[in-house]
């Protein structure tokens, strides 16, 4: 666990602003035992950018929107997580990703799937989500429209890494698509996302990813569906799940939580702990979400062995763990 003392200009600034961040980098089997001193510092550390770049748009005064894709931007940008640069390989050798993005003030939302050698599909689904009158975009015509929006276009080799080249080469020889944490002990890596809220009590979503190893027939999971993978809306919550995408989207994941606390006026804690432990434990299926209400309640459940997760919140120092 990682604490980090936060300046006591925020303390007096922003005692009586309820803003908050909290981002995730995966969950699977990620136990402490398989972990490295030096590669556990460098999860941490990854994370820790991730969540300061989004809470200092917050503690500016930005929006939860902003922040949002900040922190996700940075998780794209680190080669450990699975999404933009660390995308892990499909089986024909190529990377496509998924990425999307809500905005709780207006249930306005932006996604991509199948992208290849866009630099940021979160930059994409927020252009998706500002720039058109869709909400989804996919593969060829995703492209097409973020050259159309000038979004960034980095090469093949920039998204080589050597790590997903073997894992890939591993799972070929099993036969099998795998998430990357579930196809040896010690790779852990997976969907990034982060939920926060601004100042202006105002929620967002946005999660980011780069599929399954050794992924076929343009399989699409649930990072890319809104209501799946990603949701936000102020009246309830905003979510970001990470897991196995099939049992995300049979259960309407993101959604649920929010139907939980709207519907059977549950708090988030209650809607997210019976979300994870009981929905989808129930038809056994594994990952994990993070959550945030305009109260700036912050929840991180999983059912798995571990979680990269991290917050940040009014009157609150930063915290990052990795393990139960």
């Amino acid at each position: 666990m990682l604490i980090i003392k936060l300046t006591r200009r925020f303390y007096f600034t922003y005692i009586m602003k309820k803003i908050g961040i909290a981002i995730h980098g995966g969950a699977g089997t990620i136990l402490k035992s398989a972990m490295t001193d030096e590669k556990e510092k460098q999860y941490t550390e990854g994370l820790n950018n991730s969540l300061i770049t989004g809470w200092r748009i917050l503690e500016q005064g930005g929006s939860a929107l902003d922040a949002v894709t900040a922190s996700v931007i940075e998780l794209e940008n680190n080669p450990l997580f699975n999404a933009g640069k660390g995308s892990v390989y499909t089986n024909d050798e190529k990377h496509e990703m998924d990425a999307t993005i809500m905005d709780g003030k207006n249930l306005e939302a932006g996604a991509v799937c199948g992208v290849t050698n866009v630099k940021n599909p979160i930059l994409l689904a927020r252009a998706v989500m500002e720039k058109s009158e869709f909400v989804m975009m996919s593969t060829k015509g995703a492209d097409e429209f973020a050259k159309l929006n000038n979004i960034e276009f980095a090469s093949d080799e920039y998204f080589h890494t050597e790590h997903r080249y073997k894992q890939l080469q591993k799972a070929k020889e099993s036969g099998k698509a795998f998430l990357d944490h579930t196809l040896e002990k010690d790779m852990k890596k997976g969907t990034v996302g982060a939920v926060a809220v601004d100042a202006n009590g105002n929620l967002a979503s946005a999660t980011s990813t780069g599929g399954m190893t050794n992924k076929k027939y343009g399989r699409i999971g649930d990072t890319a569906i809104i209501g799946a993978g990603t949701y936000a809306d102020n009246k309830t919550c905003a979510v970001s799940c990470t897991g196995t995408g099939e049992y995300f989207m049979r259960t309407v994941a993101a959604y649920r939580v929010a139907a939980l606390m709207e519907y059977k006026k549950l708090s988030l804690k209650e809607a997210a702990d019976e979300y994870i432990f009981k929905i989808l434990t129930g038809i056994d299926g594994d990952g994990g979400l993070i959550a945030i209400d305009t109260d700036c309640n912050i929840v991180m459940p999983f059912n798995s062995e571990g979680m990269y997760r991290g917050f940040v919140k009014t009157g609150q120092e930063v915290e990052i763990k990795i393990y139960k």
